[in-house]
Order: C-alpha cells, then sequence, then structure tokens
C-alpha cells in the first residue's frame, strides 16, 4: 500500500472511530470529512475537489451559539440579557471549545498540511476550537438541529454541570455577589445581612433575614436556611435597586 493509501486508510478508520465517540452516524460522511480538513491541508493536497472547513465553522459558531442560547434562557429564566450573554461566552469562548475538542480527540483526526504539521497544529487552541464548530455544522446539515443540540449537550455536558452549580440550586443566581458588587460600585461599602427570626422545628426551620445597606434595610428573604435567606432578600434589594 502507498503512502497516501496508508493515511486514507487511517483517516476511515479514525473517522468511522469518531462518528461513535461523538454518538452519530453521518448519512452524508462527506460533511464530516470536510468538517476534520483544514485549509492548510487542502491547499497543499493535489486533489483540489475537497473542501476545506471555513464554511463550515461560520454556520457551525451560528449554530453553538443558538443551542447554548436556548439552553441557557431555558435554564436560567430570571438572568437579565447581560448575565446570560456572560455565561454564553464562558460556554463557547475558545479555550472551553478546545478542551471540548481534545475531549474528543478531533487534532489526531484531522488533516492537516505540512507547514501546521511541523509548527504543532493538532494542538493549537484556535484550530481545535474551529474545527469543533465544523463538526457541529455538519452534524446540523446532515441530520437537522435536534442531533446537533444533542451532540452539543452531550459534549458540554460537565461544563453546563458546573455552571449551574456556580449559578446555585435549579438555575438561581448568586444574587448575593451582584449585589455586593453593586453595593461598592454606588455605595463603597458592602451589605450586611441580620438574622432577626427562626420559626419551626429543628428538622424544618425557617430562617427570615434583612439586608442592611447604610444602616437601612433594602431588602428582606425568607428561607429553609440562611443562606437561602440571604439569597432571596439580595435578590429583592436588586429588584428594588432597578426599578428605583
Amino acid at each position: 500500500m502507498t503512502t497516501s493509501g496508508s493515511q486514507r486508510a487511517m483517516r476511515d478508520f479514525s473517522t468511522d472511530e469518531l462518528q461513535q465517540s461523538i454518538g452519530y452516524l453521518f448519512r452524508q460522511p462527506r460533511l464530516l470529512d470536510e468538517a476534520l480538513t483544514h485549509t492548510s491541508y487542502a491547499n497543499e493536497a493535489k486533489d483540489k475537489a475537497g473542501k476545506d472547513n471555513e464554511r463550515l465553522e461560520f454556520l457551525g459558531d451560528a449554530v453553538l451559539a443558538l443551542i447554548v442560547s436556548e439552553y441557557l434562557a431555558d435554564s436560567f429564566p430570571d438572568s437579565p440579557e447581560g448575565e446570560l450573554s456572560k455565561l454564553k461566552a464562558r460556554l463557547v469562548s475558545e479555550t472551553s471549545l478546545a478542551h471540548a475538542a481534545r475531549r474528543l480527540d478531533l487534532g489526531s483526526r484531522l488533516r492537516i498540511g505540512r507547514g501546521e504539521e511541523l509548527t504543532q497544529g493538532r494542538e493549537k487552541s484556535s484550530l481545535l476550537a474551529n474545527t469543533l464548530e465544523a463538526v457541529i455544522a455538519a452534524i446540523y446539515l446532515d441530520g437537522g438541529l435536534e442531533p446537533a443540540s444533542a451532540f452539543v449537550l452531550r459534549t458540554f455536558a460537565q461544563d453546563l454541570q458546573d455552571l449551574r452549580e456556580a449559578e446555585g440550586p435549579a438555575g438561581q443566581q448568586d444574587y448575593k455577589t451582584r449585589l455586593q458588587e453593586w453595593c461598592q460600585r454606588r455605595f463603597e461599602t458592602l451589605p450586611q445581612y441580620v438574622t432577626v427570626r427562626e420559626s419551626g422545628p429543628d428538622h424544618q426551620k425557617t430562617f427570615e433575614v434583612e439586608l442592611m445597606v447604610q444602616g437601612n434595610v433594602m431588602g428582606v428573604g425568607v428561607g429553609r436556611s440562611k443562606k437561602e435567606a440571604e439569597q432571596m432578600a439580595a435578590k429583592q434589594a436588586l429588584e428594588q435597586a432597578a426599578s428605583s
């Protein structure tokens, strides 16, 4: 078998293996092949019929943004647009995409030119992130939005879980942190939380907390724990500040 034949056999094997690892079987395998073809390879290859993945990368960026935006809007219904934008930017950053691409081992399956090979292009975060976006577009074109969404949510499952935990239970925002930042900007001081009442048996207590800023009560919260009550007080204070 010639060298080019060996490379083609290995590429076909990697493509089949990749379809198993991403959990999607292509009806049009050429789309996945295109997604894994870097422009440096297309420019150097003698066979000019093959396409590089730049157009798929462009489309994949938009598809990924839609899927992540919809997920965040559903998961954090009380979050303002600015907060959702920050969360989306964190999820679709080059660093996040490159990490996901490495988990899928996309680098070893890429077709890249000699120059990129010599400069360790398979490890470049920008190249890996772009390739993942191209794969997302390939799935979208081959099967539609549903399988593309399933792939994205599966690929970023751990990232999304970390995000939910950071934002609090059931998508609850960290209102205390937001209020603290607002108080520092507005008053150059920190809020204080005072527990004014505890009621109920030990196994089912209810706490009531007042939030004080410069000696004034800005919010009252009730919860099953002091932490929950403080969050609710901070939320009320933020809502009042926004409406004033």
